[in-house]
């Protein structure tokens, strides 16, 4: 190995740590602090080990790790969009793709080109491994702001079809999670922490 490498590893490590001060518009579970990507990938990553069992398809859970601890390492640079923003789309990736150029560029060029590959590939959400990673993505979320009473969907007056249309990922990487995911939208529209606007 060319000395240059660990030290561009060594840099890429350094930068990475600013994912620590990214904050989320989610809150940890039961609690009013809201939770940061680092804490978000962390979380995601267990939750992939924990169930796994419950993909669609059997999956390479080293590369659904690697997904879900690099995909918001781009919003160190972007920032994190709130996925209900009317303002914003959560879908737009330019900035993102900026940021992933810079910062996995500061990787020796292999790493930087399969770190690039990868995140790619999440975004993209065509493999196996993309749905079930984005599985847990949407999951997580879900499952704060029902421990919080609403959360988010309260905080920012969220409908429960905006919410419904996001989640539906889930079952594109796990039918069974998904089936208890749905359980819990419309528990939570009958609990009156999700409202439901009659059409």
């Amino acid at each position: 190995m060319h000395p240059d490498q660990l030290i561009k590893q060594i840099e890429f490590i350094k930068e990475i740590d600013k994912i620590k001060y990214i904050q989320r518009k989610t809150k940890l579970f039961n609690s009013d602090r809201n939770e940061n990507d680092a804490e978000h990938s962390w979380h995601l990553a267990m939750m992939a080990i924990v169930l796994v069992q419950h993909a669609n398809a059997p999956v390479d859970l080293l590369k659904v790790l690697k997904m879900l601890l690099i995909h918001d390492i781009v919003e160190i640079d972007a920032g994190d969009t709130f996925i209900y923003d009317t303002q914003k789309s959560h879908d737009n990736t330019a900035e993102e793709r900026i940021a992933a150029e810079r910062i996995f560029g500061l990787l020796p060029i292999e790493q930087a080109a399969e770190f690039i590959a990868i995140w790619e590939e999440f975004e993209e959400s065509k493999t196996d491994e993309a749905k079930f990673a984005r599985s847990m993505d949407r999951l997580e979320p879900l499952l704060q702001n029902v421990s919080n009473n609403g959360g988010t969907w309260q905080e920012f007056d969220v409908d429960y079809s905006k919410v419904y249309q996001k989640k539906q990922a889930i079952k594109h990487g796990s039918a069974t999670i998904w089936q208890y995911a749905e359980q819990l939208l419309h528990d939570s529209v009958d609990r009156g922490i999700l409202k439901k606007t009659e059409i």
